[in-house]
């Protein structure tokens, strides 16, 4: 059964160059279709690469060279929870090469401005945990991180 909805990500030309980083940054990811413009358009002429439709980690995504005036806001961003802190800095350092920013608490922003945060399954069990006191250990650890430590987040939960 084909998908009833799928995110469509804006452009300024590089849609495809995009799509091909996000399908190498993790598993279950390929591109999936690539549209050329039949016409010229507000973003760019008959030929250019207007739609990529793909998969990244088993979800459907479209990348769309738009105008110019469209761009990315903090409002709208794509978490990756990872199970290991090898797998953090992976996709972390990627995302951050080549004009990306780091931010706090495991946010960061690639290149074309779309804002990510990788986040280990620990965090979010470590954040659950009915124990009194360790969301508090766990969410004080995580605020003063940039890049999200596993090994701190364990230890903050371990109290």
């Amino acid at each position: 059964m084909a998908d009833k909805t799928k995110i469509c990500l804006w452009f300024d030309g590089s849609a495809q160059d995009a799509a091909r980083f996000y399908c190498d940054l993790l598993p279950d990811s390929r591109i999936d279709q690539v549209q050329t413009a039949p016409a010229d358009y507000p973003g760019g002429k008959a030929g250019d690469v207007l739609t990529v439709e793909f998969t990244m980690a088993g979800r459907a995504y479209l990348a769309l060279n738009g105008r110019k005036e469209a761009g990315f806001t903090d409002a709208f961003s794509v978490q990756v929870f990872c199970d290991t802190q090898a797998e953090i800095d992976r996709l972390w350092d990627a995302i951050i090469a080549d004009g990306g920013a780091a931010s706090q608490c495991g946010w960061c922003r690639d290149r074309w401005g779309l804002s990510w945060q990788i986040l280990p399954h620990a965090l979010t069990a470590a954040m659950s945990d009915p124990a009194p006191g360790v969301a508090q250990r766990v969410f004080g650890a995580m605020m003063g991180m940039i890049r999200i430590d596993v090994a701190a987040i364990e230890a903050a939960r371990a109290g």
